[in-house]
């Protein structure tokens, strides 16, 4: 089941992080779990993908599979 209103959140969280501009993130939500994907550039940059959404209303779980590289 896609929760549409938990994916505006997580979207939102990460589309306004000052951290990810420019970062092209893809994300999956289902009952409360949400996968991040993509490509980042730095280690610090993953982590605050995951802490950017960590805390939205909904988000019980985070798989965090972004990747880290210089073509991020």
């Amino acid at each position: 089941m896609i929760d549409t209103t938990l994916d505006h959140r997580v979207f939102s969280a990460l589309e306004t992080n000052a951290h990810l501009q420019g970062r092209q993130l893809r994300f999956e939500t289902e009952k409360g779990r949400v996968t991040l994907r993509g490509m980042v550039r730095t280690y610090f940059q993953k982590q605050m993908a995951q802490e950017a959404i960590r805390n939205i209303d909904g988000v019980d779980e985070i798989s965090n599979e972004l990747e880290v590289g210089a073509a991020g």
